[in-house]
């Protein structure tokens, strides 16, 4: 059975706790989430799994990476206490004309290229189509980027360094590097420095319920990469959390970060990041 299947379907179980349950007081965006209605045939979201991952973890508001066949079957309640951002997944085949027909509904709220899932470069022809409505309608675009779920995907094609010519080509469009490009941290770590309008998200740098992994485990392929990738680009407004739900387990995730992230950055990094790059509201 599939990890995310047994995942979700862990949701209410008890966890083993290696970390502090949270208890602060302010709130979390999670910038990189999946509803995966097709597969929990729930097109009518967000589902109860969701919110109660979120809720627990006093998250107020998810960017939502769609995959292909959620982009025009979704319904989502949007009068509901959390506030959701949704990328259309950008896959070949797509029209143009459709996809901003969906962005002036606001079923879209920014566009996410699946690099390495889709065989293509960022800067195909077939993108930049794309990327003009990005900048026409003052979206933000996500980059998938490193290693793959999918064992058919061409993972040649998600190398993040590439987006830097497309950073270079849109400078007026927000782009993120997700999952920090793992493994080539240091290509995507230039390309965040080098670029003022590239962010990055640390979601799925390992998968479940990081209290059950060793520290050992945690270390190298956690705190050292997000702590190295943090002092190199010297920016903390560049860092936005993301967990990459139901593939993470949220509220773990949360305080892992809190023992890489300096304290002080926080606001920045579990919050005020997205609501600048995503374009939430605010709370007051």
């Amino acid at each position: 059975m599939p990890f995310w299947i047994l995942f979700v379907l862990s949701l209410g179980a008890c966890s083993h706790q290696k970390t502090k349950p949270v208890t602060e007081n302010f709130p979390i965006i999670d910038a990189h989430a999946h509803f995966y209605s097709k597969k929990l045939n729930q097109y009518l979201q967000p589902s109860s799994q969701i919110m109660q991952e979120f809720q627990s973890a006093q998250v107020v508001g998810g960017v939502i990476h769609y995959a292909a066949e959620e982009n025009f079957k979704v319904t989502l309640n949007r009068q509901g206490p959390l506030q959701w951002r949704t990328c259309m997944g950008i896959h070949l085949g797509d029209q143009w004309k459709q996809v901003e027909k969906g962005i002036q509904e606001g079923r879209f709220q920014c566009l996410k290229v699946y690099l390495g899932y889709v065989p293509r470069w960022a800067n195909d022809p077939f993108y930049h189509p794309f990327y003009r409505l990005a900048e026409k309608h003052k979206i933000p675009v996500v980059f998938h980027t490193g290693d793959t779920y999918d064992k058919q995907a061409k993972v040649k094609y998600a190398d993040p360094l590439q987006i830097d010519e497309i950073a270079v080509d849109y400078p007026k469009v927000k782009f993120v590097i997700a999952h920090m490009g793992n493994p080539w941290f240091h290509s995507a770590a230039e390309v965040v420095y080098k670029n003022d309008n590239v962010y990055v998200d640390v979601s799925a740098l390992t998968l479940g319920d990081v209290n059950d992994l060793p520290e050992s485990q945690l270390q190298e392929l956690v705190v050292k990469p997000v702590q190295w990738f943090y002092a190199y680009v010297e920016n903390p407004k560049k860092f936005l959390f993301g967990s990459d739900w139901p593939l993470v387990k949220v509220g773990p995730y949360i305080q892992l970060m809190k023992r890489i992230i300096p304290e002080k950055d926080w606001p920045l990094f579990f919050y005020k990041n997205a609501v600048d790059v995503f374009g939430f509201k605010p709370q007051s």
